[in-house]
């Protein structure tokens, strides 16, 4: 992966088609929340189809109204076959489809060890809101990959980082919450 791509810099906000064609930007998946990036190969890589099974449960975890994180997994494949793959690991968040490898060239993540296929070397990436990126995982090798608890950990940090009422407990954030500034609070639906 580029150089410049390490821990406090931002994830390029790449804006391709998602697995029901509709083009779609990072940063409209992100929102404000933190978010895992899944660089995959095909559908074919029984590495890709076991990661993303443990990326299926971790989900359950993640999505809106329990964990409030983000999950969006970039393929090369064309449409139907992101579609398929998609369906095929039971996923329920957005897989982007990259046929044309505009993401593989940007990064500088070509998997040259496979010229056959021009595939992208696996990378998994932890971002803070505003797509900062938190942590790279490197996944030529299955086991560079993170593991459900090492996610769950980084998400844990993350969210400490970026929630300011992570911890109730804590005085300020009560004072807050007694002066009625309840909309500061997460998730921000609660009514002042």
């Amino acid at each position: 992966m580029r150089a410049d791509l390490t821990a406090g810099a931002t994830f390029p906000d790449f804006r391709l088609p998602d697995h029901t064609g509709r083009p779609t930007s990072l940063s409209e998946i992100q929102g404000d929340d933190p978010m895992v990036i899944v660089l995959a190969r095909e559908a074919y890589s029984a590495k890709d189809q076991r990661q993303h099974e443990g990326l299926a449960q971790l989900w359950r975890e993640m999505k809106p109204g329990v964990g409030y994180c983000k999950l969006v997994t970039i393929t090369t494949s064309g449409l139907q076959e992101t579609y398929d793959y998609r369906s095929g690991v039971a996923a329920e968040w957005p897989f982007l489809s990259d046929p044309g490898r505009v993401v593989q060239r940007e990064l500088d993540i070509a998997e040259y060890t496979d010229p056959e296929h021009d595939q992208m070397v696996p990378h998994t990436v932890v971002c803070e809101p505003g797509l900062k990126i938190y942590k790279v995982y490197n996944g030529y090798w299955f086991f560079g990959r993170p593991t459900v608890e090492e996610l769950r950990q980084d998400l844990r940090v993350v969210l400490r980082r970026c929630r300011w009422d992570w911890d109730l407990s804590d005085p300020q954030v009560r004072a807050a919450w007694q002066r009625g500034e309840k909309s500061r609070f997460f998730p921000p639906d609660v009514e002042d």
